[in-house]
């Protein structure tokens, strides 16, 4: 576990030394939550539940995608020097994640302060805020390390992107819905349980897939 534990701090210490890069996230969240503000105010609880998943893909976009990409080809010889393949891709994953629940956290506070809250189940609500910042990170954590090493091609990230990232948006609203609304949502275990096994099964995918494309 050490070395997992060494480049998830490297992850963070560096992130914490250029504070222009956090802060530029946080800023993108704000300019983001308040704009989606001056366009609709404060919406219906179905509107603002879409609307709220729609910026969180945008904020993941923002602040995980890039963990790949930022990284030099000659940097990816040196950690192959260091660590196995999958517990490089391992520790990207934990830090994407770290880094996202925070973002989510304060997107989730400014909607409730500008777009009003009609969450009905409070706590509810912020597991699978929390749970989607763990599905998104693995998920674009994955295709930003497929793209880097495609000649840091984004394009290709966004290829894939999308048929992987839009059912993970739609069960996580469909499972948001649940703490929105009074009403008795049948199948929303089952609709977790499949949101789980699909995050397994890119970890999986990644794992099996990326020490391969580490290799020259």
């Amino acid at each position: 576990m050490s070395p997992l534990l060494s480049l998830i701090r490297k992850d963070i210490l560096i992130e914490w030394r250029q504070k222009h890069t956090l802060f530029g996230v946080l800023l993108y969240v704000g300019a983001t939550v308040f704009v989606v503000y001056m366009m609709s105010g404060q919406p219906e609880a179905k509107i603002w539940n879409a609307l709220f998943w729609i910026t969180q893909l945008f904020v993941a976009v923002n602040s995980v995608a890039k963990s790949f990409l930022q990284e030099h080809a000659n940097r990816f010889r040196y950690y192959h020097t260091l660590v196995k393949p999958a517990t490089f891709l391992l520790a990207k994953m934990v830090y994407s994640i770290v880094l996202l629940l925070a973002m989510s956290l304060v997107s989730l506070l400014l909607f409730c302060i500008l777009l009003g809250t009609p969450l009905i189940q409070t706590g509810l609500f912020v597991c699978v805020a929390a749970i989607g910042s763990i599905s998104l990170s693995v998920v674009f954590t994955f295709l930003s390390a497929i793209a880097s090493r495609a000649n840091q091609n984004a394009a290709l990230m966004a290829i894939l992107g999308f048929p992987l990232v839009t059912p993970v948006l739609m069960m996580l609203s469909n499972l948001a819905t649940k703490a929105i609304s009074p009403v008795y949502q049948p199948g929303w275990w089952s609709l977790a349980l499949v949101l789980f096994a699909l995050d397994i099964l890119v970890v999986v995918l990644g794992l099996i897939l990326f020490p391969f494309l580490w290799q020259e």
